[in-house]
């Protein structure tokens, strides 16, 4: 289970109250995107005078023993997130995503050991306003959809990246297999409802990203429980 930007649900995003919402809901590995100047913002100001640093957010998931899922959002520092990210000795609990191929090869020549996840796709279709079952009854989210199962190893090998980051409507059960035979893991993003987060356990997506981490481990939960 991943917060997205923390828990936006129940805190602002990408801020340390937001991380901590995450953390306090049970999330295993929290999600904040890193801007220029390794500040905690989606896009570059967005935050004002009162945005967090990454070694912030990384002292405190260091002292949690939670995870860190650190997206790069931009090229040019990568070199400074994977130093902080040693210096805080997350290195065995530390996740790197991009949505940019060429920052994620940049990840991998930096630091070949740590995870990287290529995210898919940079949101110019819209796909994030859209939810399940709507998306494929859309004409453009549907030939994207069906595209995606022959996109997924291109991107990976591309990306040099071992895990794949898919907007959960994107994932079917052949985007899933194609990743999987490609050696890689599956991350949807970004599910709130349980409807969805049961619809993506069943597909076999081996992590799932939430505003709202407790709404979706309880409905995963449901899964196992006799």
């Amino acid at each position: 289970m991943v917060g997205h930007r923390g828990a936006p649900a129940l805190a602002p995003e990408n801020t340390l109250s937001s991380l901590e919402a995450a953390i306090e809901a049970g999330a295993d590995l929290v999600e904040f995107d890193v801007s220029p100047g390794l500040l905690l913002e989606h896009s570059p100001g967005e935050a004002g005078r009162d945005a967090v640093r990454l070694e912030q957010a990384l002292e405190l998931l260091r002292d949690r023993g939670v995870g860190a899922h650190v997206d790069v959002k931009l090229p040019g520092y990568e070199r400074e997130v994977v130093e902080l990210i040693a210096a805080h000795g997350l290195e065995r609990r530390a996740l790197l995503s991009t949505a940019r191929p060429a920052v994620s090869r940049t990840l991998a020549r930096l630091a070949p050991e740590l995870p990287r996840a290529i995210g898919y796709p940079r949101d110019r279709y819209g796909l994030a306003r859209l939810r399940w079952p709507d998306a494929p009854t859309r004409a453009g989210a549907r030939a994207l959809r069906a595209a995606t199962p022959l996109r997924v190893p291109l991107l990976l090998r591309r990306a040099r990246a071992d895990h794949v980051a898919l907007h959960h409507t994107l994932c079917s059960a052949s985007a899933v297999a194609a990743a999987h035979r490609a050696g890689a893991a599956v991350i949807a993003w970004t599910v709130n409802d349980a409807a969805s987060a049961v619809r993506l356990a069943a597909l076999g997506v081996d992590a799932l990203v939430s505003d709202d981490p407790g709404v979706v481990l309880g409905a995963v939960a449901t899964l196992t429980t006799p």
